[in-house]
């Protein structure tokens, strides 16, 4: 009888592990979702330089200059950032 008990409590322990596809599918999930972490932060990082270059687009109707607007804004904010 003890022995039955010893092998069921084996049995728990190896079905609880999770299965190598289970372990591949959870750390795809996770580097997804740093990946969407990370483009979530960049999007919000150049809302800034984006709104500059909407502006300057319907002020002047140049696309060139909506262009080098968003460089400068983005470009600022990061060497200003960093300090």
């Amino acid at each position: 009888m003890a022995r039955e008990q010893h092998s069921t409590v084996r049995d728990t322990v190896l079905t609880a592990l999770p299965t190598f596809s289970e372990i591949i599918i959870f750390l795809a999930l996770v580097i997804v979702g740093l990946i969407a972490i990370l483009l979530v932060k960049a999007v919000i990082q150049l809302i800034i330089p984006i709104v500059a270059a909407v502006v300057v687009w319907f002020m002047t109707g140049n696309l060139t200059y909506a262009g080098v607007a968003f460089l400068a804004i983005a470009v600022l904010q990061l060497l200003l950032k960093r300090k």
